[in-house]
């Protein structure tokens, strides 16, 4: 029998100072049997960051064809691929053919050893690539419930995210110049 997805139900006030944006998100969000809190909370602030019409969550890690975010025009264009983890150069080469743009976030430990061997791959492909902290991220992860509300406000290269247990400030650091 096969494990099911641990479903969260996130209610975000967001505030992205930097892009003018101020919005009240209700999100369902499945973290799949093999994923980590980690991971799953990074795509949460992916999503945050990126938040736009058409942006959807997929089924990321039970399709390896898909990402783990992606945004579509109402005429069907992949306008964002949006990959978090390390994934390989192919990969993104194959995204900076299939969609406007693509978008890497890197957190974990191994960060740094993934994007020396492929990092001058994943230039040449144009896509955006940005490393949380990993540290940073451990410390979100430990605000997670299965619902919970969240005050997310970003500006620069930080979110300040505020949880009714505590708050933590993240920050990330953009590895290419696409």
């Amino acid at each position: 029998m096969a494990l099911k997805p641990t479903i969260y139900k996130f209610s975000i006030d967001l505030s992205d100072i930097d892009e003018g944006r101020y919005e009240s998100l209700n999100l369902t969000v499945a973290q799949h049997p093999s994923e980590t809190i980690e991971r799953m909370m990074v795509r949460l602030l992916a999503y945050c960051l990126n938040v736009s019409e058409g942006l959807d969550f997929t089924t990321g890690l039970s399709n390896t064809e898909e990402p783990d975010l992606l945004q579509s025009s109402l005429d069907g264009i992949t306008l964002k691929w949006i990959e978090v983890g390390e994934p390989s150069a192919e990969r993104v080469r194959k995204a900076s053919t299939i969609a406007k743009e693509v978008k890497v976030y890197s957190f974990n430990t191994k960060s740094n050893v993934w994007w020396s061997q492929a990092q001058g791959e994943i230039e040449n492909c144009g896509a955006h690539v940005y490393q949380f902290q990993w540290e940073q991220i451990c410390e979100l992860a430990k605000l997670t419930k299965r619902t919970l509300s969240l005050s997310v406000t970003i500006t620069g290269m930080t979110a300040f995210v505020a949880a009714e247990s505590g708050s933590v400030e993240v920050s990330w650091v953009q590895l290419t110049n696409a």
